[in-house]
């Protein structure tokens, strides 16, 4: 048998190579290979051993152990895909202050409530810190316990004693295992943390959130490996500047994994806004110029949002300025030329400024054609008629294409009392109450309208 030979592991994704290497052949990250012991370099035949469980027929296998049980918050629930499956183990991750600490003890308060004990390990506040902001969320309960450690023994002993149906760690980050060597907050030991806790919450049937934090750039912060070990991946996103929060499942092993929910935060804590199109959409009594609606799909959820443009004369002699907020700047650009080139409207001597209401983002690209009329409405000096939306992707050719999920974003327009669409051409029947404006391309559609 060969000897033993130092193994070296990527600290992003895992991979195991038999030498150091600078770039990973796996991720491709640079400089995240690090020695981590040794490997046998040759491979041993593996005899058979003992199962936990025999093999049995797909239709005979169990499924009550893994029916969702609601948590009482509708938004939650609807991005967990029905409710919280015993065993699961969720990873919540988001930037500091967005709300995932006070979000997370309301879900542990109502689980307490209907099933029973509930655990909330914080590695970062003092059990009286958290026992300050259940109180003013109105989250207490006796079967809600706290505790504040930073050892995964200490964590696991709290796990024996109170056995709870559902686990939240705050954060995955600030606890250590003391037989894994690295630094507190590493690859390794988040790795060795998480990987524990998968287990403990798999052989008990209990449920874990983990706490999660983001680098600089907004992605989850650790090795990539530990989203591949949990079952569901959920971020957390808001602006500091606005009371609007909103949470993604970009994954979820036990429902859909493009489904948002909407929270509100203030005073009493995080809210959920079953209906939160209004956030969106400008309430005035007329039309003003530069301003028009169209329905944006998240996950299944329609939402209309408005869109904004201001196109101003360009001052100094310089090159005009091109601001973009909450839209796509690229996708923009690519609208602001065809606006110019194939409808005719002057825009190379002006400045245009393109934004979105409520601190929304849309990328998609159904929203074309609305930010197309904002901006031909904002040259122009002309508002477009009352109760108008817009839907629709707009090409370099300036032809309107259908995008998907057309007939819930009409029900959705005509459900909050808009009269006419602006629609490509065969975009199926048109809801009661709802006119279909049918139009080709970005010529045809000024030419309707103004």
């Amino acid at each position: 048998m060969k000897s033993a030979r130092p193994a070296h592991r990527c600290s992003e994704c895992g991979y195991t190579s038999p030498k150091w290497v600078g770039r990973c052949p796996e991720c491709q990250a640079w400089g995240s290979i690090q020695e981590v012991g040794a490997v046998a370099s040759s491979l041993r035949a593996v005899s058979a051993g003992p199962v936990s469980a025999k093999a049995r027929p797909i239709g005979q296998v169990e499924l009550a152990g893994a029916r969702a049980v609601p948590t009482g918050i509708a938004e939650f629930d609807r991005v967990l895909g029905g409710g919280l499956v015993p065993g699961a183990v969720l990873l919540v991750a988001g930037e500091p202050g967005v709300g995932k600490s006070t979000l997370l003890l309301e879900v542990a308060h109502r689980v307490a409530a209907a099933n029973g004990p509930t655990l909330v390990v914080s590695g970062e506040e003092s059990a009286a810190q958290v026992r300050l902001r259940a109180e003013r969320i109105g989250a207490l309960h006796d079967d809600l316990y706290l505790a504040a450690e930073t050892e995964l023994s200490a964590v696991l002993s709290h796990v024996d004693d109170v056995n709870p149906s559902l686990l939240v760690l705050d954060s995955v980050q600030t606890v250590r295992s003391p037989a894994v060597d690295g630094t507190d907050g590493g690859a390794t030991q988040v790795r060795a943390v998480a990987s524990a806790l998968i287990a403990v919450a798999k052989g008990r049937g209990m449920t874990t959130i983990l706490v999660g934090h983001v680098t600089k750039d907004g992605a989850i912060a650790g090795p990539r490996a530990l989203e591949h070990l949990v079952d569901v991946v959920i971020s957390f996103d808001g602006e500091r500047h606005s009371t609007l929060r909103m949470i993604r499942a970009t994954k979820n092993r036990f429902g859909p994994a493009d489904e948002i929910g909407c929270f509100e935060i203030g005073d009493g804590g995080v809210v959920g806004v079953p209906d939160p199109s209004h956030l969106f959409v400008s309430r005035r009594s007329a039309p003003v110029p530069g301003s028009c609606v169209t329905v944006t799909m998240e996950g299944s959820r329609p939402l209309l949002a408005e869109v904004q443009a201001l196109v101003a004369t360009a001052g100094g002699g310089g090159s005009p300025r091109r601001a973009v907020s909450g839209l796509d700047s690229q996708r923009v650009a690519m609208v602001n030329a065809v606006v110019e080139r194939r409808g005719g409207v002057r825009l190379a001597d002006a400045d245009v400024f393109a934004a979105s209401v409520g601190g929304v983002r849309i990328v998609e690209p159904a929203a074309d054609l609305a930010l197309a009329l904002a901006i031909a409405s904002a040259s122009k000096d002309r508002p477009l008629p009352h109760g108008v939306i817009a839907l629709g992707e707009v090409g370099l050719s300036g032809e309107i294409r259908r995008v998907g999920g057309m007939g819930r974003r009409l029900a959705e327009a005509a459900r909050q009392g808009y009269t006419a669409a602006l629609v490509p051409e065969d975009s199926g029947p048109a809801p009661k109450g709802l006119r279909l404006i049918e139009v080709p391309d970005i010529g045809a559609a000024f030419a309707r309208l103004w």
